[in-house]
């Protein structure tokens, strides 16, 4: 055998192997993506459900803060299920305060 197509196959193999671990990854993520959708489901009212999807639109990153902390909530039991939209906002309400609390004020001299 050649050097060069024990190379090659090596590559091929390696590169195989990568785009199996990549698939597995992303149905990994897929998977836990869906789950926390049903948690999400069952633990939000419609109107709920449709307020935080707006919050996705505007800010993802809060909104992903939010389930986790709904999620969080459902589990421990400290929120009603399913949450209706007026409990969901005051929720929001308080989220964003404590979020507004935690910010660092940089004073320059």
């Amino acid at each position: 055998m050649d050097p060069e197509e024990i190379k090659k196959r090596k590559l091929m193999a390696l590169q195989e192997k990568l785009a199996q671990e990549q698939q597995v990854n992303e149905q990994a993520l897929l998977e836990a993506e869906l789950q926390k959708r049903a948690l999400l489901r069952k633990i939000l009212t419609a109107e709920a459900r449709e307020r935080l999807e707006r919050i996705r639109m505007a800010r993802p990153e809060f909104a992903e803060l939010v389930e986790i902390q709904l999620i969080q909530l459902a589990q421990l039991g400290r929120i009603p299920i399913p949450l209706g939209d007026k409990e969901f906002k005051a929720l929001l309400e308080k989220i964003a305060t404590a979020r507004k609390k935690r910010t660092p004020r940089i004073i320059r001299k």
